[in-house]
């Protein structure tokens, strides 16, 4: 079969069905032009791929035929049952994927909260310079504590929740760069091992501990998890493998911005033990335990259901239905 003189008679044919699953409100006639047009398309399209195998041409029919039968039969979904499927699948496998990478960046951000803290309070020149004598005393004796009080439980869990939930999703959506998860990270451990300093400078280093296990172990877990998904967006982009970088950088983008969606409803989980547990006058074993059992239920999450959606094939990302037939690659 000569490709090109098929594609030469068949050239007007396919931009008139092409143009047909183009129009925005067809009637009746063109439906049913439509619906003919797409059955010889279809028809071409496996002659081509019968006699001469993946072609430049096939390729361009099976485009025009794939935005045909969405016209045909793409009707929207109920969401009702997308949403279902979106969290014991597409969310656990997304976060299943960036669990070692979510590791290795909680291992290095506490270590760097433990290296600033315990170099800093060891320093008194150091912790001169944070501040005035009498205000440090005053943040460590008071201010660290009273933060966690000063405000209604609900409002203080819904700013922190906010505060949390935005830094987690710049993590994500600006992964891209590779620099600002990095450096949203590391602002990040700077900030609570210099906090961490002047609680150790004045013997309260227990009490810090104490205040920031009960939601800290959600929330930061929740933070490594967005860097991590960035960072992934971002090596996509560097190293895509066997695809384009477009295709790469798609597939990661459409797969990991679902972690943002996610983190979101846990960050609102660790806002609320922030706001309604942190400052409550219990044993510290239930504040904590109660923060155990948040981190140990997402991580159960995470790995266990994340796993089991990961070995079905999943990945995050869009069905092939939603997101087009993929290209083919070698590897």
């Amino acid at each position: 079969m000569d490709l090109d003189a098929l594609a030469a008679a068949r050239r007007q044919e396919w931009a008139r069905l092409d143009e047909l699953s183009r129009t925005r409100r067809p009637n009746g006639e063109q439906v049913d032009e439509l619906v003919t047009r797409y059955r010889a398309a279809s028809a071409d399209l496996a002659e081509i791929k019968t006699s001469a195998g993946r072609t430049t041409q096939g390729d361009h029919v099976s485009t025009i035929l794939a935005r045909a039968r969405l016209k045909l039969t793409g009707a929207p979904e109920n969401v009702a049952r997308l949403i279902p499927r979106f969290f014991a699948l597409q969310l656990p496998a997304a976060l299943y994927r960036v669990r070692w990478t979510t590791l290795v960046i909680a291992v290095v951000f506490i270590a760097i909260v433990a290296v600033v803290g315990f170099w800093v309070s060891g320093d008194p020149a150091l912790v001169a310079s944070l501040g005035d004598q009498a205000q440090l005393e005053s943040y460590a004796q008071d201010e660290f504590t009273d933060y966690y009080s000063e405000n209604p439980a609900a409002v203080f869990a819904g700013t922190v929740w906010t505060n949390n939930a935005w830094i987690a999703a710049q993590c994500v959506l600006f992964g891209i760069t590779g620099i600002w998860p990095v450096m949203v990270l590391v602002q990040n451990a700077v900030g609570l091992g210099t906090a961490a300093a002047v609680m150790l400078a004045f013997g309260r280093g227990d009490v810090f501990v104490l205040y920031i296990l009960p939601h800290g172990l959600l929330e930061m877990t929740s933070i490594f998890v967005a860097g991590a998904a960035g960072l992934h967006i971002f090596w996509a982009w560097v190293a895509p493998g066997a695809r384009s970088r477009g295709e790469a950088l798609a597939s990661a983008g459409r797969s990991l911005a679902t972690v943002a969606v996610g983190l979101i409803l846990a960050l609102a989980l660790s806002g609320v033990i922030e706001g309604f547990v942190t400052a409550q006058p219990w044993p510290w074993p239930v504040k904590i335990g109660i923060g155990a059992a948040a981190l140990a239920a997402f991580l159960v999450y995470m790995i266990v259901v994340g796993g089991r959606a990961y070995r079905r094939g999943e990945t995050g990302d869009l069905t092939e239905y939603e997101a087009g037939t993929p290209t083919l690659v070698a590897g």
